[in-house]
């Protein structure tokens, strides 16, 4: 199981970074072992379009099952989703906080995306 958290930072203690598309890290985890690696997502940032699904595509390609961010637009949400990844919104604190209310099963997975495209 790997799970890919939006991060401003480069480990665990680093705070969750509130966009998916234009997080400036990935952080890909085990919540089992807490083993993790750092996907740099610095090739996004300043897209003018486009950076929804280019992230995506990045989560799916590194083989995530689940996604923790603290918002997901539509593009995305519908990349992640046809993958088949989990995707959990409204995130907030640090990379290992998250994990944790993962690993206690306190996040609920999302039905839809929480905001509109081109969110900054």
């Amino acid at each position: 199981m790997k799970i890919a958290i939006t991060s401003q930072g480069t480990d665990l203690d680093a705070a969750i970074d509130p966009r998916f598309g234009r997080a400036a890290n990935f952080i890909l985890v085990d919540p089992e072992t807490n083993a993790f690696e750092v996907i740099e997502n610095k090739q996004n940032l300043n897209l003018p379009q486009g950076a929804g699904i280019q992230a995506g595509k990045t989560i799916v390609d590194n083989k995530a099952d689940a996604v923790i961010t603290g918002n997901c637009g539509p593009k995305a949400f519908n990349v992640l989703s046809a993958a088949g990844v989990k995707i959990f919104i409204g995130a907030k604190g640090t990379v290992r906080e998250s994990i944790e209310r993962y690993k206690n099963d306190e996040l609920q997975a999302a039905n839809n995306p929480n905001v509109e495209g081109h969110w900054v």
